[in-house]
């Protein structure tokens, strides 16, 4: 018997991952447990010791040998059900701790069933979830199909642990990338950025550290064998692969295909870019309801303005016009008097400092200003601005 019970610790131990001394240990306590409900009230403190190499096992209660014969069929019982029990939560435990070292990984299941919304993943020796919310609207999956996924998180639970799966993160696009192209999963290539509207289009930027190696032709593979696996398993999704670059406008510009770009402009405070493409490549660059150049902001992290180059060469004249007749109008204004916050008496304090002009005005500060005697602060703001506004 105890030769059998040594034999049957060491199948879980080889087929649930479960370490040898958690389940010597469960069995110690489920029979302490049992010794106890046995012996009830003659109960002293109960010990157990298993044997290592025998199996051997002894019970001692107040420190006298305890037969195994006096536990009887309801103290075996107990013992096997706490036994089982105790295999369960290490079981649950291991999976648990293995699971969790794989998150941000890709796991491989079969679709076994759909349950309000989710797809539940056999994934062996446990489940996983996919949530609605992290599934492709555009993917389909029958029970039975095999499926990869990307481990989001490991929970714990009553009933063990919940594994979220997902087929929507980025990080799905980036694992596939790595299991599919040898040079970025040792390195050489590096995958800088990604921005995905899961189902329909992904863009991911790379950079080869290796001069000598092209890292879009890497990515793309002989005649487009490895990005087609990719977009295999994506069940048709979209891959724009562009070429990172510390270069923004030439980021920028490769960012927007497969549309060709006439001129880039940046405003790097607000981080803001105004791009300028011929008629004919205004919806290409724009995309299916703004998705190229949504995607393209998200990948590069800079809003990104489209307008074609006839609305700018219309605009042009009309901004002509409008900036003469802004000097025009700046030249019938009469002086100081037009400004914001001067009155008569404001008007003849500033004139009796020196500042006679708007132009004078305008190249001062508020400190300047308020060092004048009935100037205060919110009246020297508003009387800069105003000066500013029209010394433009």
């Amino acid at each position: 018997m105890n030769g059998e019970l040594l034999s049957v610790l060491d199948h879980l131990e080889r087929e649930k991952g479960i370490d040898r001394e958690v389940l010597i240990a469960a069995v110690e306590s489920a029979l302490v447990s049992a010794a106890k409900k046995a012996l009830g009230s003659q109960t002293e403190d109960v010990e157990v010791k298993m044997d290592r190499k025998s199996g051997e096992v002894t019970v001692l209660s107040g420190g006298k040998e305890v037969k195994s014969g006096d536990f009887g069929r309801i103290a075996a019982q107990t013992a096997k059900q706490i036994i089982i029990q105790k295999i369960r939560e290490a079981e649950r435990d291991v999976i648990f701790t293995d699971y969790t070292s794989r998150v941000g990984s890709v796991v491989t299941g079969t679709v076994y069933r759909f349950e309000k919304g989710n797809i539940i993943v056999d994934l062996g020796k446990t489940e996983g979830f996919i949530p609605k919310s992290e599934q492709s609207s555009k993917e389909n999956f029958r029970q039975g199909d095999r499926i990869k996924a990307y481990v989001v998180e490991v929970k714990k639970t009553g009933k063990g642990p919940q594994i979220v799966l997902s087929r929507a993160n980025t990080g799905l696009i980036k694992k596939l990338f790595e299991l599919e192209i040898p040079e970025i999963y040792e390195g050489i290539v590096e995958v800088k950025s990604i921005s995905r509207e899961a189902g329909d289009r992904t863009k991911i930027a790379v950079f080869s550290k290796d001069e000598k190696i092209d890292c879009v032709g890497a990515c793309v593979g002989m005649r487009g064998s490895r990005v087609k696996n990719i977009v295999k398993e994506l069940q048709g999704e979209k891959i724009d692969i562009v070429r990172w670059s510390d270069d923004t406008k030439e980021y920028i510009l490769a960012s927007l295909n497969p549309a060709k770009i006439s001129t880039v402009k940046l405003d790097k405070e607000a981080k803001r870019a105004q791009v300028t493409v011929d008629d004919d490549q205004l919806s290409l660059a724009i995309g299916k309801k703004g998705q190229n150049v949504r995607l393209a902001s998200k990948l590069t992290g800079w809003e990104i303005d489209i307008k074609p180059k006839a609305s700018l060469l219309e605009a042009a004249p009309a901004a002509e016009g409008k900036k003469e007749a802004g000097k025009a109008e700046k030249e019938e204004v009469s002086g100081i008097s037009s400004l914001e916050g001067v009155g008569p008496k404001t008007k003849g304090l500033l004139e009796e400092a020196g500042l006679d002009s708007i132009e004078k005005i305008a190249a001062s500060s508020v400190e300047d200003l308020t060092k004048i005697k009935g100037i205060g602060e919110k009246t020297a703001e508003k009387i800069l601005k105003s000066a500013k506004g029209l010394a433009k």
